[in-house]
């Protein structure tokens, strides 16, 4: 009897297993057909992983290098979070070096910078306060800025000229700030307001011009003209022009990144220190210099910790953040604040987790390097990998949620997959370049299962963003 029950068993299960690899069949080949009509079958990959067995259900050019753009960002993030651990949090210190007589410090300010992407100039008036509580009212001497931490270019490898005045292309130092919560470091934002008709617009900036210098050559028309204003920053230079027409009644609001982040930073400092009382001389400068050991530390800025900072960076695709991030593991791991070894901290982090490190090719953490390579098949098994790690649920929650409205949810994603059954099913990070259009992450399909899968597209002379979506959503309905 117990035979017989065994080898009913053994049948049972053939046959179960037959009609999964049919229907398992059917749906890779209807899958195909949907990559082939939306995407096409040149310079796309894509990867399907089931999260149960680890085997990839379907592909499409899976073993082929692509641009993997901001989708990049999953190892770095994953890395991250073990390598500094989520508790880590950036520190910006403040010193004086000299002597403090009826109110003067005979001497000078030191700010050394850790990398905090999240300075601000909350921090800033923070500062104010530590040193008018030693009694400093008059500062006779120069404000220093200590960005030794990080060494090397201040620019990611993938940045163009034309890309250097945008946010996206922000420069990296170890003393930086930020204009806003979403902590856009090495920018500021410049707002451009109407005035009268035929005047210049109003021009603010945000901390505030932190020595930065205004080329207006804009002009305030009637309302109903159409807005052509452009802020640019004068490339290599710390001069913002702002060119075009301002309509009444509208207004222009544009990220801007600085030219030097440790000099920008400590004139902000410096004036936003004298927009609370305090004063220096005639002849106070701005520049840089390691910290004295005859300096005294006088206050200590932690940011957020890593776990929050998580969501800014995956959520809106913080390119600053990703930059700051590899050279910061970099100095952990190997002393040196340097790209060259924060990616091989990335590249050590992975072999650690079973992926292949050398079908990685890749020259940043941001992904904003066009000379990045990544197949889809390594990115899902990195998805699928990284569900090991204890940190797993700080980055599966830090990332794009599909149709999400809330920025800081829905991220990247919040115009995608807006509609049911496929809203809050999509969790991924998006990516994009000139050409380029990504996304990879997990997906909760129809039948409750949750897979992982990457999809990547290069040398597009259109958007790719909805024909992407449209193989993310059959992948849904199949699986």
């Amino acid at each position: 009897m117990k035979k017989k029950l065994t080898i009913y068993i053994l049948i049972f299960a053939l046959f179960l297993s037959n009609v999964l690899f049919v229907n398992n069949a059917k749906a890779a080949s209807s899958l195909d057909a949907t990559v082939q009509n939306s995407l096409g079958n040149s310079n796309i990959s894509v990867s399907l992983r089931s999260l149960q067995t680890g085997k990839v259900l379907y592909e499409r050019n899976g073993e082929i290098g692509r641009k993997p753009a901001s989708t990049m960002k999953l190892l770095t993030a994953s890395a991250a979070l073990h390598t500094l651990g989520p508790d880590f949090r950036f520190k910006t210190e403040l010193y004086i070096d000299g002597e403090v007589k009826n109110n003067v410090l005979n001497g000078d300010v030191y700010i050394k910078g850790g990398g905090d992407p999240t300075l601000n100039k909350k921090d800033f008036s923070s500062f104010a306060v530590a040193l008018k509580r030693q009694g400093i009212r008059t500062i006779n001497g120069n404000v220093y800025g200590d960005d030794t931490l990080f060494s090397g270019s201040q620019l990611t490898p993938g940045v163009v000229p034309e890309d250097e005045t945008y946010y996206y292309g922000a420069r990296t130092s170890a003393l930086t700030m930020s204009p806003n919560s979403d902590y856009d470091s090495g920018t500021i934002i410049v707002n451009v307001k109407p005035s009268s008709v035929g005047r210049a617009p109003n021009v603010t900036a945000e901390p505030n011009l932190s020595g930065m210098q205004i080329l207006n050559k804009a002009k305030t028309v009637r309302k109903g003209q159409r807005n052509t204003v452009k802020v640019i920053r004068k490339y290599r230079t710390n001069q913002i022009v702002i060119t075009g027409n301002l309509p009444v009644a509208s207004s222009t609001k544009e990220w801007i990144t600085l030219q030097d982040p440790t000099i920008n930073t400590l004139h902000a400092t410096k004036i936003t220190l004298e927009s609370t009382g305090l004063k220096f001389s005639k002849t106070s400068k701005v520049t840089r210099k390691a910290v004295p050991e005859s300096a005294t530390l006088l206050y200590t800025k932690s940011s957020i910790p890593l776990k929050t900072l998580m969501n800014p960076f995956l959520k809106l695709s913080n390119n600053s953040i990703a930059d700051i991030l590899v050279k910061t593991m970099g100095n952990e791991v190997y002393g040196k604040g340097h790209i060259s070894f924060g990616l091989k901290v990335l590249n050590d982090y992975g072999s650690s987790i079973g992926l292949n490190m050398n079908n990685w090719k890749f020259e940043d953490g941001s992904g904003m390097s066009h000379q990045n390579r990544i197949s889809t098949n390594e990115l899902s098994l990195l998805l699928l990998n990284v569900r090991n790690e204890q940190n797993y649920n700080l980055l599966y929650n830090a990332l794009p949620v599909g149709g999400q409205k809330d920025r800081l949810v829905g991220g990247t994603l919040r115009k995608r997959f807006t509609q049911a059954p496929y809203l809050n099913q999509v969790h991924a990070k998006t990516g994009s370049l000139t050409g380029v259009y990504t996304l990879a992450g997990y997906i909760t399909a129809k039948s409750g299962r949750t897979f992982a899968f990457a999809v990547m597209t290069q040398n597009q002379s259109s958007n790719q963003i909805d024909e992407i979506d449209a193989v993310v959503r059959k992948i849904y309905q199949l699986y």
